[in-house]
């Protein structure tokens, strides 16, 4: 087989890989576009290693570490996306700006030292505050039954 039928698939393989990275929206997409193209270099290395009769095989030696440059690649990619999906409940890449927390630099919420505007924790169980009883504590999380026995009231 001629080297050119491998060559020109890796180049397509490339180029859809390519235009998934700079059209699509969605991170998974956008890996599994970057897989494309280093599947597309891993038909390349193959191709001119079979091509050139290397004898030590080098096509096929940088193939594997390619290989498990990708599957690194992948896990870390995939850990990064779980954690941003924790944060900010969308993969999509246009809607995260950037991997500050909400708040931070580029928010356009309250500076810091500005006064709390509202209930921190808007219709969620009530905190303690001017108007509740001596030694109350800050109450954020757990249903009533639980924070009445965790309170001692009954």
């Amino acid at each position: 087989m001629h080297v050119v039928y491998p060559a020109v698939l890796a180049a397509l393989l490339f180029s859809i890989g390519v235009y998934g990275v700079l059209a699509r929206r969605n991170t998974i997409l956008v890996l599994m576009s970057v897989e494309l193209m280093l599947n597309a270099v891993n038909l390349n290395l193959v191709a001119f290693d079979v091509w050139l009769r290397d004898r030590i095989h080098g096509g096929q030696v940088l193939t594997l570490f390619v290989i498990v440059i990708a599957a690194a690649e992948l896990g870390v990619g995939l850990a990064i996306v779980l954690a941003v999906y924790r944060n900010r409940q969308t993969i999509e890449i246009d809607r995260i700006r950037d991997l500050t927390e909400p708040g931070g630099p580029g928010d356009d919420g309250p500076a810091p030292g500005d006064p709390p505007q509202g209930d921190p924790f808007p219709g969620g169980p009530a905190t303690a505050g001017p108007s509740a009883e001596p030694g109350a504590s800050r109450r954020t999380s757990g249903s009533p039954e639980v924070l009445s026995a965790r309170d001692g009231a009954s």
